[in-house]
């Protein structure tokens, strides 16, 4: 049973108002990624809702047309422990680090982060005695934040916020915002709140999955409800000089897939590869819908290709599992309609997610652990992010002579890692 999922569907483009938004992929009804279901939900309808990429010809933003109440989505025992992964750890840490370091800070400073989740990236600055505030609507992670000692407000950011913070006297020597401008149904009201709290000294970092990956390398299983916009480095300039701040400085890193990390400040002091990256996105055409006109021609070559390969396993007698209860695998598992003729279980590392089900097919998802008694022939990586990690990390299913199937960028099947 489905039951469609209370949202606001889109007549105009989220970031510069303009209505004239023209379809780049339709992924159909689907479940909402990241509502891991219990044994009790199956009873019940499973809510879902439209997934449709445009493109907006008046800014070049990438965008979905529905949005779905965030109360939904973050609020109700929501899934997500940044801390889970060693990788994501490590990035987030030295990123710490390096701002520590190049921006001097000290027990002087206020190093605020919106979506903070579980204190995975603040707790870096707190080992060095520099104040910290998170803010998160997700419970469960914002408990566990506190509980590391990084203080955290259990609430949505946005202008409202920032300006009662800000009358409390507390101004962001630096602010961060990882992984979250992409889930804001309003844009200009999140970015204003950065400026709001932003100290005329100040820098806001943020971190997020960069369009220009996302179609190279095919990922669109990175759409789902909760990433309401895919962002350009042509169209976050121009989302932020709409509100008096300057993006300066970006780099690109391997995280997530391939994603961008802004510098942004309220003085202007482009640096070159800044204006290098918008030179290239020139280039490719990334500000221009045909850019965007053969994604899901190509998305649809690769979900054939996929298919193939799980019934060629299959077809073996080979029994398949599921690597990853990530937002991503919803899209991705709807999309190719894989299901329990296709995977077996599922598996991962977070123990909130235990015991539950995946949303649409209802596949249930288990510790890693059982892959040491219960050994599968094909794992299929479904966090393909993690792939390299996840490959190291279950050297003992490859030396059994485990295969491991990635889906992405190109479905592959590796027979053993050495």
């Amino acid at each position: 049973m489905k039951e469609v999922a209370p949202h606001i569907k889109i007549e105009n483009c989220r970031s510069c108002g303009g209505s004239n938004l023209s379809l780049i992929l339709s992924l159909g009804d689907s479940p909402l990624a990241d509502r891991l279901l219990t044994k009790e939900d199956l009873s019940k309808p499973e809510l879902v809702a439209p997934l449709d990429l445009v493109f907006c010809l008046d800014c070049a933003l990438v965008q979905i047309t529905v949005s779905v109440s965030p109360d939904v989505l973050f609020c109700n025992d929501y899934p997500y422990y940044s801390s889970v992964s060693p990788s994501l750890l490590k990035h987030f840490r030295d990123s710490a680090l390096s701002l520590i370091d190049k921006r001097s800070l000290s027990t002087d400073s206020l190093v605020i982060e919106a979506a903070s989740n579980d204190g995975y990236m603040l707790k870096n600055f707190v080992g060095h005695g520099i104040d910290v505030l998170g803010i998160d609507p997700a419970e469960g992670p914002a408990n566990e934040a506190r509980a590391a000692g990084v203080e955290t407000r259990i609430d949505f950011f946005g202008t409202t916020l920032a300006r009662e913070l800000k009358q409390q006297g507390k101004t962001a020597d630096v602010f961060l915002a990882n992984n979250v401008l992409a889930h804001v149904p309003d844009l200009n009201g999140f970015v204003e709140g950065i400026q709001e709290l932003l100290k005329p000294s100040g820098v806001a970092v943020l971190e997020m999955p960069y369009v220009l990956d996302l179609v190279e390398k095919l990922e669109f299983d990175t759409i789902y409800h909760q990433h309401l916009c895919y962002f350009s480095v042509t169209t976050l300039r121009t989302l932020f000089a709409r509100h008096k701040l300057h993006l300066n400085d970006i780099e690109r890193t391997a995280i997530h897939g391939g994603s961008l990390r802004l510098f942004v400040e309220h003085n202007h002091a482009p640096t070159k590869r800044l204006s290098d990256l918008i030179d290239l996105e020139q280039s490719l055409g990334l500000d221009r819908v045909q850019y965007y006109e053969t994604f899901g021609r190509r998305v649809e070559g690769l979900r054939r290709r996929l298919v193939e390969l799980i019934a060629e396993q299959r077809r073996e007698g080979k029994r398949i599992v599921g690597y990853g209860a990530a937002a991503k695998a919803t899209t991705l598992m709807t999309y190719c309609g894989i299901g329990e003729d296709e995977l077996d279980y599922v598996v991962d590392m977070n123990a909130h997610k235990h015991g539950k089900f995946m949303g649409g097919n209802h596949l249930e998802i288990f510790s890693t652990e059982r892959l040491l008694d219960d050994v599968p022939d094909t794992l299929l990586i479904l966090a393909w992010n993690f792939a390299d990690e996840i490959m190291q990390q279950q050297n003992r299913f490859s030396e059994a002579g485990g295969s491991f199937l990635v889906p992405i960028p190109k479905p592959e099947l590796i027979p053993q890692v050495k």
